[in-house]
């Protein structure tokens, strides 16, 4: 009795095995999804410092126009330095200070006029030495660009000197101004390309109102400047990228 039982469990074991293997078959095999590193946010707050070139160019109304200078306008050089702030979060608000040598000196304009009632010749000479401001910016930002409006207080640093010159060759200097104030507006783009670098391209109008040349002539006084700048800035590692 004892073999019969033990030779009909190993039937029935036997019997199993096929439905058991069966349901031990390996699972199908599924890909890991590929990993996608979330996209990198760009950080505009900070301090920075930097440098620009471009040129400058005299309105159609100014007394560097046909007056005193070209119409080609001068190369200019020059450094600025400022601290932005990202808020909001795509908006970014700042303030820079700047400063821009202007090459070359302009060329004296001469003009009739009388001085205590004599007759002879002015002549107005005006040497613009650079262009100051210290603005406020706003800009819109969308991945490594910002771009932004500016304006603020303006300063030239220039000398003009007027001189009166009677028939007999004898001068007598006028008057002399070593500066000015204004207010300056603009815009432009800058991109973040590297770690802490960026680049920016930019224009800015500046004001200085009417200059008197004496002689009861009066003549405007600004400027439309295009420069090309790069920056580098502090407290910015590069793009920051969103944790989870």
């Amino acid at each position: 009795m004892k073999k019969i039982l033990l030779a009909t469990v190993a039937l029935v074991a036997l019997g199993a095995a096929p439905a058991l293997a069966a349901d031990l078959a390996a699972r199908p095999y599924n890909k890991a999804p590929v990993y996608a590193p979330p996209a990198p946010i760009y950080n505009w707050t900070g301090f920075y410092i930097g440098g620009h070139i471009g040129g400058a160019f005299a309105g159609d109304n100014s007394i560097g126009t046909g007056v005193t200078a070209s119409n080609d306008g001068k190369f200019l050089g020059g450094v600025q330095a400022g601290y932005d702030w990202q808020f909001a979060p795509s908006w970014v608000l700042g303030v820079e200070g700047q400063y821009s040598w202007l090459s070359g000196s302009n060329d004296a304009v001469f003009f009739p006029g009388a001085l205590n009632g004599v007759a002879g010749t002015y002549s107005f000479a005006d040497n613009q030495r650079g262009l100051a401001s210290v603005t406020g910016r706003l800009g819109y930002t969308w991945g490594p660009a910002l771009l932004y409006v500016k304006g603020g207080w303006a300063y030239a640093d220039y000398k003009t000197s007027l001189t009166f010159t009677a028939p007999g060759g004898a001068s007598v200097g006028v008057s002399n101004t070593s500066s000015m104030d204004g207010y300056t507006v603009g815009g432009g783009l800058e991109y973040l390309f590297a770690q802490n670098w960026s680049g920016k391209i930019e224009y800015q109008y500046y004001d200085f109102g009417n200059v008197d040349l004496g002689a009861g002539f009066t003549a405007k006084n600004d400027q439309h400047v295009v420069k090309a700048g790069l920056n580098y800035r502090f407290n910015w590692g590069g793009p920051v990228v969103a944790k989870y």
